[in-house]
């Protein structure tokens, strides 16, 4: 399995070279993780958290899924949401998605994608709910006001979770942001967003 032996060869050397640079990187690292911020974002591989927003590994706590859905019945992120803002206090939770998502393109076809079909029914829910503002755009910009919207909507799902809701009623200084990246620019957009 040379793919796999590939990834080990390149960790060894990453871990080499990161030593030699900071010969306290891995120790500092070890310490109890206290982030800022909850990132909830999409798994696709072109997006990695920590490097679009350039921050060191232990500065930002993750949670990815398919087109960074925060669904009310999915457990694993509402999990890592509760962790987050009740075990590590952070301060911000960041819904950023990307343009040219596979899973918003996938739910705007109508094709059957087995299991995951299920899933990117809460973006088909989205795009029917803003089909006035979706239908007079091209295909491009469709998926690309789309992606927008699904960010938004799951920034508007973090809020009417019960863990940020509690947090709240605790007065605990957390704020929601929503952002979408471009993967042409390496730029993140902020949308609807009163204060920064």
């Amino acid at each position: 399995m040379p793919e796999i032996k590939k990834l080990l060869d390149n960790n060894l050397r990453w871990a080499e070279e990161t030593n030699r640079a900071d010969p306290e990187f891995f120790n500092k690292l070890s310490k109890q993780q206290k982030p800022v911020y909850l990132w909830i974002g999409c798994s696709d591989s072109r997006v990695p958290a920590n490097q679009i927003v350039d921050l060191l590994p232990g500065d930002i706590f993750v949670h990815r899924n398919v087109a960074n859905m925060v669904i009310h019945t999915d457990f694993n992120c509402l999990s890592v949401l509760q962790y987050a803002i009740d075990v590590l206090q952070v301060k911000h939770v960041i819904v950023c998605g990307h343009y040219g998502c596979g899973g918003v393109e996938a739910a705007m076809s109508s094709d059957s994608l087995g299991l995951i079909d299920n899933w990117l029914a809460h973006i088909k829910d989205t795009a029917d709910e803003n089909k006035a503002l979706l239908e007079p755009l091209s295909r491009e910009d469709r998926a690309a006001k789309l992606c927008e919207l699904n960010v938004m909507q799951q920034a508007e799902n973090v809020r009417r979770t019960s863990v940020y809701k509690d947090a709240m009623k605790r007065q605990q200084d957390v704020k929601i942001h929503s952002w979408i990246y471009s993967l042409r620019n390496g730029k993140i957009k902020v949308l609807n967003e009163s204060s920064l």
